[in-house]
């Protein structure tokens, strides 16, 4: 776990209101669960909509959702927060990360420039689930 770019990701992303229980549970490895679970149906209530932007449909190729990333100037590496066990906590590749949580159907953060752009998958209920850039200039 790389907590700065934790402690990044809720100033710039998460609601006032929610961040301190966001830092406790994201550091906490038990109560860690808690704050993805908290995205699968709430996670309107967790982030700031202000800093959520639709990706435009079609948008379920994880290539097209690299290319609205790296035209916004995403590194190469990224750090994500996920429920998928193998990439939670880790640095990897965004080719990578994205061709993983793109249509895995569960919450998922990629942070490419902490503070300042990522990427966030909700769960998958009906359809397509819902794919956000985060960006905040």
């Amino acid at each position: 776990m790389d907590r700065d770019q934790e402690a990044d990701f809720i100033q710039a992303f998460v609601r006032r209101e929610r961040r301190e229980r966001a830092q406790f549970e994201l550091l906490s490895p038990k109560k860690r669960v808690a704050f993805l679970n908290r995205l699968c149906h709430t996670y309107q209530d967790t982030l700031d909509t202000r800093y959520l932007k639709s990706i435009p449909t079609p948008n379920s190729d994880y290539r097209a959702i690299l290319r609205h990333l790296t035209d916004k100037h995403a590194p190469e590496t990224c750090y994500v927060i996920s429920t998928l066990a193998n990439l939670d906590g880790q640095r990897v590749r965004l080719t990578d990360a994205l061709e993983k949580v793109v249509g895995f159907g569960l919450p998922s953060i990629i942070i490419c420039l902490p503070g300042r752009l990522g990427y966030f998958e909700a769960e998958q209920e009906v359809g397509a689930p819902p794919r956000y850039m985060l960006e905040r200039l």
